[in-house]
């Protein structure tokens, strides 16, 4: 039986290879293993912080590691480690200029019914993201203003594709980041925070009726953006309290949904605490 801390080294597109390279681009893959495939310094950083469960570590051979690098082979050496030869790394890499190292790892999964009450929640409820980078873009803005939990509904692009981890800079992994399966399991969340504490819903769309400055965003709310190209869906303009305009000043009559959520998020989460502003 081979030590389970030993290296395993790799020269060839052999079958390991092709779980990696298939847990990089393919999303059906992903879902049956419950895995995510990363790359990058701050990405893989973030990962370690959020104390995912770590499956493999990929490093390149006849290659000096960094201190950074080593300390986490040696610190998760009971984790499969791979020795992969220049050609198959730079292959697999999803980088022009490949990084140190490659990591897979379990997903964390979450539910609405897991949802922890917090006092002046702020959700966001994403319709059918089809951009990985918007997506990516507006996790990262989620991390920092320190958003509740973030909602996926309908067809959309896999939230856990690389793509998203990189554009996110690793925030997804700090994400509470909730698929929801039907609508009646979304009326069902929405009508309890209703009653318990008052949840206001506010969706967003050039042509709304309210205007962002006439209207307050306060807590607790959850935010519904619409698809890229589609906006909002009919069912999600329905069970919104109100649906706001961001109001704009040049020629063009629309903003990145990504800007737009990071917009409407800032002037939810100021109205926790005012005294940000002074």
């Amino acid at each position: 039986m081979a030590d389970k801390n030993s290296i395993l080294k790799i020269s060839t597109e052999n079958a390991e290879f092709q779980i990696l390279s298939a847990l990089k681009s393919n999303r059906t893959k992903r879902s049956q293993t419950n895995e995510v495939f990363v790359e990058g310094t701050e990405s893989i950083k973030q990962l370690i912080r959020a104390n995912w469960e770590i499956t493999r570590i990929v490093f390149l051979e006849g290659k000096k590691l960094s201190d950074w690098a080593e300390s986490i082979l040696k610190r998760y050496s009971h984790v499969r480690r791979i020795r992969m030869s220049e050609n198959i790394f730079t292959k697999l890499s999803e980088k022009e200029n490949p990084a140190e190292l490659i990591l897979t790892a379990k997903i964390k999964t979450h539910t609405l019914e897991g949802v922890e009450y917090k006092k002046n929640p702020v959700y966001l409820l994403f319709d059918r993201p089809s951009d990985l980078g918007n997506f990516g873009s507006i996790l990262r803005t989620a991390d920092a203003f320190g958003i509740s939990a973030v909602f996926v509904m309908g067809h959309s692009i896999d939230v856990y594709d690389p793509k998203v981890i990189r554009s996110s800079l690793g925030s997804l992994f700090h994400t509470k980041l909730i698929l929801i399966k039907s609508t009646d399991q979304l009326e069902n969340f929405i009508q309890a925070e209703k009653i318990k504490n008052g949840l206001f819903v506010v969706g967003s769309d050039s042509t709304g009726k309210s205007t962002l400055g006439h209207i307050e965003l306060c807590p607790p709310i959850l935010i519904i953006l619409g698809n890229e190209a589609k906006g909002m869906s009919v069912y999600l303009q329905s069970i919104c309290d109100e649906i706001v305009n961001i109001p704009m000043f040049g020629t063009v009559n629309s903003l990145n949904v990504a800007s737009a959520g990071s917009i409407l998020l800032w002037e939810a989460v100021k109205n926790i605490n005012p005294s940000i502003l002074h």
